[in-house]
């Protein structure tokens, strides 16, 4: 099984472990990417049918089964949120919402960052909340995007840019023109 220990937190306790997931894992992961689409798309997308009937752990369990070796979880004795890197894509990053801004999605993507150059991904175009965190993280907008299958919504591109001596503040400044509509 391969583990990747993170930094040492204090003298005598070692951070949480990003790891491959295994089968044991899969019900959790679909908790977690559950809660978070109904927490946070639902109020975008409001289907009832989508949501709630046909978004279930046990149908998440069999999309994923098949996907075990691109999963990456952040378990500390609970999965509390997964990575899944297709390459150097980001398909998939949710953390337990209860659980955000205590950094696990952020050791999550710097693991994918260092262990997969992982180097792209999209996001709700409404999701902003998310296009601040990856901004932090070095990603910045493209300016492409495309439509959310089957909806009126949209994505867009992010990439990680090299760090460039000099350009320090890059991806901040472009996200926040984005948002103002200046892209």
């Amino acid at each position: 099984m391969e583990s990747i220990k993170n930094d040492i937190i204090g003298a005598d306790r070692i951070a949480p472990l990003i790891r491959k997931a295994n089968g044991d894992d899969l019900s959790r992961i679909a908790e977690i990417q559950v809660f978070n689409y109904r927490l946070y798309f639902y109020p975008i997308f409001k289907s009832d049918e989508y949501y709630f009937d046909e978004l279930r752990v046990p149908s998440l369990m069999r999309e994923y089964e098949a996907d075990l070796d691109s999963l990456y979880v952040y378990d500390d004795g609970v999965v509390k949120g997964f990575i899944k890197i297709e390459g150097t894509y980001i398909a998939r990053l949710f953390v337990e919402p209860v659980l955000q801004n205590a950094s696990i999605g952020s050791q999550l993507l710097e693991y994918a960052i260092r262990e997969h150059n992982a180097d792209h991904l999209w996001a709700l175009e409404k999701n902003v909340k998310a296009i601040r965190f990856y901004a932090r993280h070095g990603f910045a907008v493209t300016g492409e995007k495309k439509l959310e299958e089957g909806t009126d919504e949209y994505l867009i591109l992010l990439k990680r840019k090299k760090e460039q001596p000099g350009k320090a503040g890059f991806n901040t400044v472009r996200v926040h023109a984005y948002r103002e509509g200046k892209t």
